[in-house]
């Protein structure tokens, strides 16, 4: 009984990869399915079993270990944080001047697209007037963030008559995410005076301007969640993948684990010298 409760435990807790494809990859809905294993649900040995390791932690990027729980879980975490978590992005362009080679278009879709820090939790979903037919009300300090661009090229005076770089022709020829300016609404100035409301990166290129062209735009940011919209989500990427277990059926000596050493990532595998061979001591998991 012990042998097989071993081996019914294996099949629930790792996913083997074989010589011809993947086994074990399912999980299983009802207890009782393996005899002599107990898979009823219990909510003080998953508090016990499960756990979270953050691995790497920065401005743009997080990753994580989550252990104790299956596989189907992890993914409803990732879809959860394409589609599910809210935030702001602009959703309303209002294009009052528009001199540039950038149709109004594509570039109330690039403006759209700007990912905008501001804390969502802080303001309310925008709300539309039901009757005959949808009618939007009219954005508030309180579900809506106001963004402005406004900016001209011009030729630089103190540009080399023999130069021919735009750099040093033309001022404001590139218009850069940076140049989008926050413009509040209400008591909004002294509600986020701190919060540093604007584009998250300041070196997104929206369009390129040359003497003569202007852009005069304003912008409405909105609360939403990714479902409705890619410019909701939160996250550029989300994914996940399982913790590898390498197991080796028999011991590798000599050429062969100096061959299989190389066949794996810095680190996931180390020899040691034995009777002067070299014979692998160690695997640990990616």
């Amino acid at each position: 009984m012990a042998a097989i409760t071993k081996n019914v435990e294996e099949i629930r807790n790792r996913v083997i990869l074989g010589e011809f494809g993947v086994k074990n990859v399912h999980t299983t809905d009802y207890p009782g399915n393996y005899p002599g294993y107990d898979d009823t649900w219990d909510l003080e040995k998953f508090q016990k079993n499960f756990r979270i390791d953050v691995v790497n932690l920065d401005e743009s990027s997080m990753e994580f270990d989550m252990v104790g729980i299956d596989a189907a879980i992890a993914n409803a975490f990732r879809r959860i944080l394409l589609a599910e978590v809210p935030t702001m992005a602009i959703e309303k362009v209002f294009i009052y001047n528009n001199t540039s080679i950038v149709q109004d278009e594509v570039l109330a879709h690039r403006l759209g697209l700007i990912p905008i820090k501001a804390d969502p939790r802080l303001f309310e979903y925008r709300n539309t007037v039901s009757g005959d037919e949808t009618v939007e009300e009219e954005g508030s300090e309180i579900d809506t963030i106001q963004l402005q661009l406004k900016i001209k090229c011009s030729r630089n005076p103190r540009a080399s008559k023999d130069s021919s770089d735009p750099r040093e022709l033309y001022l404001n020829h590139m218009v850069y995410s940076k140049d989008i300016k926050w413009v509040p609404i209400g008591n909004q100035a002294d509600v986020f005076v701190d919060s540093g409301i604007g584009p998250v990166h300041d070196d997104i290129l929206v369009a390129q301007l040359r003497p003569g062209q202007e852009l005069d735009i304003t912008m409405h940011c909105v609360k939403g969640i990714g479902k409705d919209h890619a410019k909701f989500s939160p996250v550029a990427t989300a994914s996940y993948r399982l913790l590898p277990e390498i197991t080796l059926l028999e011991p590798v000596e000599g050429e062969m684990a100096e061959r299989l050493k190389r066949c794996f990532s810095r680190g996931v595998i180390e020899l040691e010298d034995v009777n002067g061979k070299s014979e692998l001591t160690n695997l640990t998991a990616l």
